[in-house]
């Protein structure tokens, strides 16, 4: 087994069983390394099953100055539409720019990768047309920070596109993302399976054009709910 790997132990003491969770440490490089390396291939069927027409949809939007946060591996690189004028994917892990970058160079994409978390934008006020969030605001350290970066980066009709796994609207669903969202949060190196991502956006003062509920298939069920819609800041 990997070094890091989360592992449930099952311990016996006078035959009463008890589980004993040890979480991968998130500063360690080998853990980030081998996250990065598995994210493509844990992800593969539930973009088979259905991300990757949704991400299709919701990138045809894009347009002029693009700024993705959290690109990540680059899953949504093929999803472009050519009139995008010009490209920067924010991400501020080592590990995942590296994967971002082969990807990039295997498919001879014009774009720029940016060293920077989303809390703290590297670009000027209202200078990008179009903010991409993907399944990365549940992991930002502090979101309403993010949300108003965003704000400030965005020009005047800019519009922030974002596909994010979301806080269940059913309460039994929801308890259980309560539950396990520390476990959940070490192993996914951050992730909040809890976090009501919509309801965020609405109180940092944004406005959705457009706004649908979904199912991420094939994917543990505390991260199957979806929010994809348009927002623009009012």
């Amino acid at each position: 087994m990997p070094a890091g790997w989360p592992v449930w132990a099952m311990r016996t003491c006078r035959a009463r069983p008890r589980v004993v969770a040890i979480s991968p440490d998130l500063t360690s490089g080998r853990w980030a390394r081998l996250f990065a390396a598995l994210y493509d291939p844990v992800l593969a069927l539930g973009e088979l099953t259905g991300l990757r027409r949704q991400r299709r949809a919701l990138l045809a939007a894009a347009h002029g100055r693009v700024v993705e946060l959290g690109a990540g591996t680059g899953l949504n690189l093929r999803h472009y539409p050519d009139g995008v004028d010009e490209l920067l994917l924010v991400e501020p892990d080592p590990a995942m720019r590296r994967q971002l970058a082969r990807r990039l160079r295997r498919m001879r994409r014009a774009a720029e990768i940016v060293d920077a978390p989303a809390e703290r934008l590297p670009f000027s006020d209202h200078s990008v047309d179009t903010v991409v969030a993907t399944l990365v605001l549940c992991t930002v350290d502090d979101p309403r920070l993010a949300l108003r970066e965003i704000t400030r980066v965005l020009r005047p009709g800019g519009k922030l596109l974002f596909l994010e796994h979301v806080r269940a609207p059913t309460p039994r669903l929801a308890r259980w993302q309560q539950r396990l969202h520390e476990p959940w949060r070490h192993f996914a190196c951050g992730c909040r399976c809890d976090r009501a991502t919509v309801e965020l956006i609405r109180a940092c003062g944004f406005e959705f054009d457009e706004l649908a509920g979904a199912v991420w298939r094939a994917m543990p069920p505390i991260v199957r709910p979806l929010a994809i819609g348009h927002a623009r800041p009012a």
